[in-house]
């Protein structure tokens, strides 16, 4: 089966398809999360000047403040000097995730309004921005640990089931012992000692993640490597390596990808459930997991709960359609 029948398979399975749709158009979106959601202005004309307030910084002083600090933007002064002497471009919503705004008419957090269309958090930051910005966080996040621990993952399956004997032992041992140290209590120990970061994060849930793939690749590389094609390639003086990856790596991966969807979910949830506990990101992040948490504290904010539930439960139930429809294009039984 070619890669165009397997896409209209795909294609089939109506749900999968609109999931995937969705899922791109969603983070594709989310990458321009500067240009939608930004507390500085896409473009400013100054005294017959243009200026790039998004992309190079400019003090107050600059545009006829007091201080040479950074520009408020949103500052009626400042406003009104740009516009005595030009015009400026805003975003779409004029918040960036971490932006408070001071100017509420109601503690924090407030409930919806023209200004703030899903209402602030606790902090009075935007809710919208935040959840723009967090969902590229954790899509990314996701897809880093998804690839790296897949990789990683694969590898040492094939190395154990071509090898097999003393390698495939030793290893199997090691799996078992490392499964079953308790994750949690190493984090909790990790997070207290250091300041979690996105790449420090990412490497701590990537020592306990790699294991997700290696059984499987592990029995296919035990099944295929007595094969009469790899037998024969051996005979022939075709290096170990080769035949691991050229011949039968392609077989193993048939399994791999239909888990691939399904572990970018497992990411997301893992990353939103550390920050929701106190253990992953900073707060000067953009989490999803933060959210959660202030959703929980927040009850009396109902539009808080309500509005990460929708978004974390859309993003997962997306991957999770994907990845069924994925099984479905490589499940023999069904395209027979």
């Amino acid at each position: 089966m070619n890669m165009g029948e397997k896409i209209k398979i795909f294609k089939k399975n109506t749900k999968a398809y609109v999931a995937f749709i969705l899922f791109v158009f969603v983070f594709v979106l989310s990458l321009f999360s500067e240009l939608i959601s930004n507390d500085k202005p896409l473009i400013v004309k100054y005294k017959n000047n243009f200026y790039f307030p998004i992309i190079f910084n400019y003090n107050d002083d600059f545009w006829g403040g007091d201080f040479p600090t950074p520009a408020d933007y949103h500052d009626e002064y400042i406003q009104n000097n740009i516009k005595n002497n030009g015009w400026m471009i805003m975003p779409i919503i004029p918040y960036s995730y971490n932006t408070v705004d001071y100017r509420l008419s109601k503690s924090a957090p407030s409930a919806p309004d023209k200004s703030h269309w899903l209402g602030t958090d606790e902090e009075g930051r935007d809710i919208v921005a935040r959840l723009l910005y967090g969902i590229r966080l954790s899509v990314c996040f996701a897809f880093l640990l998804t690839l790296i621990s897949s990789v990683l993952g694969i590898f040492i399956g094939a190395v154990q089931g071509y090898f097999g004997g003393k390698t495939d032992l030793i290893f199997q041992r090691f799996i078992e012992v490392w499964d079953s140290l308790p994750q949690l209590f190493i984090l909790i120990i990790i997070s207290s000692v250091f300041l979690p970061t996105f790449w420090s994060l990412l490497f701590i849930l990537l020592l306990f993640s790699w294991t997700g793939l290696t059984g499987m690749v592990r029995a296919e590389f035990l099944r295929t490597r007595n094969f009469e094609y790899v037998k024969a390639a051996q005979v022939m003086g075709v290096g170990n390596f080769r035949i691991m990856f050229r011949h039968i790596l392609p077989n193993a991966l048939v399994t791999s990808v239909t888990f691939i969807p399904f572990i970018m979910a497992e990411s997301i949830t893992a990353l939103s459930a550390l920050d929701f506990l106190g253990l992953g990101l900073p707060q000067d992040y953009p989490s999803l997991g933060d959210l959660v948490r202030q959703g929980k504290d927040n009850l009396y904010a109902p539009w808080i709960g309500v509005s990460i539930f929708v978004v974390l439960s859309g993003l997962l139930s997306m991957l999770i359609f994907i990845g069924e429809g994925v099984r479905d294009v490589f499940d023999t039984r069904k395209n027979n």
